[in-house]
Parts: structure tokens; C-alpha cells; sequence
């Protein structure tokens, strides 16, 4: 068996011309559905049939989370160690020692569409503050058709700005209604690469292996050595081409102007990716990270058809390479927005679209399981390793915090008189509350991480703000369910009724 052709560019079952892979495949789409929605079936089924059964289950279960949130701790605050050692680095001072770092060119892309000027003009700022040399850096800014007038004339605002502070400044306008995309930022970056390829980088003859191609959200703000530090990365990573290089994003830019409910979701997001540096073996990129541009043209560019085409552009290039492609932790932050608006219901509705956007991510379950299964040059043992990851970390998205919170509850509910005459009926409520309870203790650790991560430059901050930066966390065991968990319900649910969504932009919003 093999993947049929052009399978990088597949982004749902429908994209498959055999009949046969067309049914495998959407299988494999509605199955992260099915798994959840089967956990919460046999919950209710063996709470009312078999309570026993459940009770120790939901004991077992609830150590096993508690497990899993210390060795994510752990994670957590190594990873963030060794930014900091990262961040204090002269990273030039140690390119220097590599003559060949003079060859290498960044290619920045950003794609924008409805962004405010102000927030693509102050991420364009921290490029040319970057202490790497401004004449090997290519910046491609791609607005989009669909935008008008207003679109074209932030491009051209910012193209008379800062177009003579980089080598080459490019702006591509993504045609809008093309047939077999999704209107998102996928499309619109393939379509700002190809068009680097073509202007600049194949006219002057800069080999491919040379540029490192950045994906960055036009909200994205690098730090004055991160384009050092990524290329001492890439001259010192084997196999730098089949490699891709992930930062720490930290959603602080507007932390200070974010209401509580928003600061808590920014900060749960970076520990998250801070916590999945210490793990490259199960790393995906996402949001704003880099690779070689060679790997890029290898896929033919980013699938245009995706709404998560950061995570997609990894399994494309996983593929391509027959398993022989990684993600680099480069343990370096970038910062971006916090998701805030100019309301609390408005920041409550954006934070769940951008969770279920993410969450849509289940998508990718499909297209690796199916690689898995077309592929055999890959190592059965990589493939169980990520196909269980996959499984894993989308199945407990949705469904552990709604069995973790109610699955203690159902046995007393629906077991009947027989079991809750039982010692086990009294105590099990107890012992769950019990762990909950110490495992809650860790918000406090993740409550005082998150003032360290702040941004230097901040209003007053009196003792009473730094208490209410760590209270905040008590928002997170209700948040966990309705702007966690449901989200991503809905999306797995979508993929498993065929309801496919579109991108959804994160509207920018700063005060």
C-alpha cells in the first residue's frame, strides 16, 4: 500500500479519488467523535448498570490525572528554566562561530486579514529591532482580496514604512473564491511563498537550503535574538531540512488591558506549549514557528484546503519524508494577543471560537491514522507513539473534564439503592473531591509562574494586583468545561457529522 498522489494537499475525505481510501478516511474523521461521545454512552450505561465498576474506574482515573498534572508540572517549569537561560543567550555572538551563518536568509511571511494597522505595523517594529543582519531577511506581508480597499492600503501603509529596512519586502494580494480552498491562513501563505519563490528567492539563485521560511500570526512579536537563536538551531540540527523549529508563544502583548477570564486562557496556552518543549518526540507546530524553505517546496507549499494548516504543514512534511521529519524545541518565547475584546460576552465568544478552531485540529487524527496505514516505510512503533498521542490528547480535551467533574456523581445517581447502601457510594464523592482538591493546589504554582512571564514594561502593579493575578485561576475548573471541553465537543462532533467549518480569524483587540 501507498498514499495516493498528492495526498499533502488532502484536507478531508472528499479530496480522495478512490472510492474505497474516500470511506476509509471519513471513518477515520467521524472516530475522535465517536470516541467521545462513546465515553459519555457507557458512563451512563455502566453507571446505571455497573456502578461498582465505575467507581473504581473514576478512583483510578482521578489518581492517573493527578499523575499526569505533576509530570506535566515538572515539564512546565523545566521548560521554562531553560528559556530563560535561552533568552539571556548572546545568540550572534554564538553564530559567529559558524562561517556559514552569512549564507542563510529568513523568509518572514505573514498573513493578515482584518488585522488593525496598528497591530501588524508593531510586529513589523520588532523585525527590524532584531539584532540579526536586516540584509539577509526577506519579509512577504499577504493581505487578502476579500479585504478591499482598507486591506490594500494597510499593506501599502506599511510597505512605504519599512520596506527599505529589509533585504527584500514583498506584498501578495490572495485572490479570493478559488476553487478548492478555504479561505484562511493556509491559503493565503502557500500563495505569499509561491509568489517569494517566484519574485525573489529563484531570480537571485539563493538555494532553498538556505532560507528559513517563519510562519508568523500578524499579531506576532519576536524577541531582538530570536532570528539568531533560530539559525544557530537550524547550522546545528542533523537533518536541518526535515526539521521544523517551534518557539514558546506567550500571550501577554495586551495582558495588562485582558480581563481575568482571558488572562487565564493566554496563560494556559503558553504553559502548555512551554510544557511541550520537554517533549520534541511528540511536538507539533503550531501557530508562528519556522522550517527550511526546501521542505516547503518538497510538499508543494501549505495545503490551501485546511483550517489548521500549522499543525497540517508538519504531517505534510511527516509524509513526504516517510517519517523522517521532527519538530526542534527552541525553548526561545514569542509573544502575541491575548484573546480580548472590548466586551466580557465578546471575549467569552471569541475565546470559545478560537478553542474550537484550535480543537478542529481533531481533523488531523484522520490524516495521520491514514498515512499510518498507506505508509510502510514509517516504524510501526513511531506510528502507535503518535496515533495514540493524537487519540489521547483530543479525546481528553473533550471529554476528561466533563468525567473528571460528573463521572464521581453518576454511580450515586443512577446505581440505585443496592449501591448506594454501600461504603463505597459514601466514600466515593469524598476521594474524588479529595484529589481534586490537591490537585487544585498546583493553580497556585501556575498562578505565580504566570507574574513571572509578565511583560517588564507594565502599569502600576501593587500587591493587590499580584493577588488577583494568581486568584484568577479559580476561573479555570469552569472554564475547563464550557470554554475547553464544549468547544472542542463541537468540533469533533462536526467532523464526525460531516459539518465542516471554515477559518475563523481571531479579531485583534487592543486598548
Amino acid at each position: 500500500m501507498s498514499l495516493p498522489d498528492n495526498y499533502f494537499h488532502v484536507g478531508r475525505a472528499s479530496d480522495l479519488k478512490s472510492r474505497g481510501d474516500r470511506r476509509l478516511y471519513r471513518f477515520l474523521e467521524m472516530l475522535p467523535g465517536i470516541l467521545v461521545w462513546g465515553s459519555f454512552a457507557f458512563a451512563v450505561l455502566f453507571s446505571w448498570l455497573q456502578p461498582l465498576w465505575v467507581a473504581f474506574f473514576i478512583m483510578a482515573f482521578v489518581v492517573y490525572w493527578l499523575s499526569r498534572t505533576v509530570y506535566f508540572a515538572f515539564h512546565l517549569w523545566a521548560g521554562y528554566r531553560q528559556m530563560r537561560v535561552n533568552e539571556k543567550k548572546d545568540w550572534i555572538q554564538e553564530l559567529r562561530k559558524f562561517p556559514p551563518w552569512r549564507d542563510l536568509y529568513h523568509l518572514v511571511i505573514i498573513p493578515t486579514y482584518q488585522e488593525p494597522a496598528e497591530v501588524l505595523r508593531t510586529t513589523l517594529m520588532s523585525l527590524t529591532e532584531s539584532v540579526y543582519p536586516k540584509d539577509r531577511m526577506i519579509v512577504v506581508v499577504g493581505i487578502e482580496q476579500r479585504e478591499g480597499e482598507k486591506g490594500k492600503e494597510k499593506a501599502q501603509s506599511v510597505k512605504q514604512e519599512f520596506a527599505s529596512r529589509f533585504f527584500r519586502f514583498l506584498v501578495t494580494e490572495h485572490p479570493d473564491g478559488v476553487a478548492g480552498e478555504i479561505a484562511g491562513k493556509g491559503a493565503n501563505e502557500s500563495f505569499a511563498a509561491r509568489a517569494a519563490k517566484k519574485d525573489i528567492i529563484d531570480p537571485l539563485c539563493i538555494p532553498y537550503h538556505n532560507v528559513i521560511v517563519s510562519s508568523l500570526d500578524a499579531d506576532t512579536i519576536v524577541y531582538p535574538q530570536y532570528f539568531s537563536c533560530l539559525a544557530w538551531y537550524y547550522l546545528n540540527t542533523p537533518h536541518r531540512t526535515q526539521t521544523s523549529f517551534q518557539p514558546i508563544p506567550l500571550y501577554i502583548n495586551n495582558i495588562w488591558q485582558a480581563p481575568p477570564i482571558s488572562r487565564v486562557f493566554a496563560f494556559s496556552s503558553t504553559f502548555w506549549h512551554t510544557m511541550n518543549q520537554q517533549r520534541p518526540e511528540k511536538l507539533v507546530t503550531f501557530s508562528s514557528h519556522a522550517m527550511a524553505f526546501q521542505a516547503l517546496v518538497d510538499v508543494d507549499f501549505r495545503a490551501p484546503n485546511v483550517v489548521n494548516d500549522d499543525s497540517h504543514i508538519f504531517w505534510q512534511c511527516f509524509f513526504r519524508y516517510q517519517g523522517n521529519y521532527k519538530v526542534q524545541s527552541l525553548y526561545y518565547p514569542v509573544s502575541m494577543d491575548a484573546n480580548a475584546a472590548k466586551s466580557i460576552v465578546a471575549t467569552l465568544q471569541n475565546i470559545y471560537r478560537q478553542h474550537r478552531r484550535w480543537a478542529y485540529g481533531a481533523g488531523e487524527i484522520a490524516y495521520a491514522l491514514f498515512g499510518f496505514l498507506k505508509e510502510g516505510a514509517i516504524p510501526p512503533k513511531r506510528k502507535l507513539s503518535l496515533g495514540l498521542e493524537l487519540l489521547e490528547s483530543h479525546w481528553s480535551w473533550a471529554a476528561a473534564p466533563l468525567l473528571i467533574f460528573a463521572l464521581g456523581w453518576l454511580p450515586l445517581l443512577l446505581g440505585g439503592d443496592a449501591f448506594s447502601e454501600t461504603l463505597l457510594s459514601y466514600n466515593l464523592p469524598r476521594f474524588v473531591s479529595s484529589i481534586l482538591t490537591f490537585s487544585m493546589l498546583g493553580l497556585v504554582g501556575t498562578g505565580v509562574l504566570s507574574l513571572y512571564l509578565l511583560p517588564r514594561k507594565k502599569p502600576s502593579f501593587g500587591r493587590m494586583k499580584a493577588f488577583w493575578f494568581v486568584a484568577q485561576w479559580i476561573l479555570l475548573p469552569l472554564s475547563m468545561i464550557f470554554l475547553m471541553a464544549f468547544p472542542s465537543i463541537e468540533a469533533q462532533t462536526r467532523w464526525m457529522l460531516g459539518k465542516y467549518l471554515g477559518f475563523w480569524v481571531t479579531p485583534k483587540t487592543r486598548n
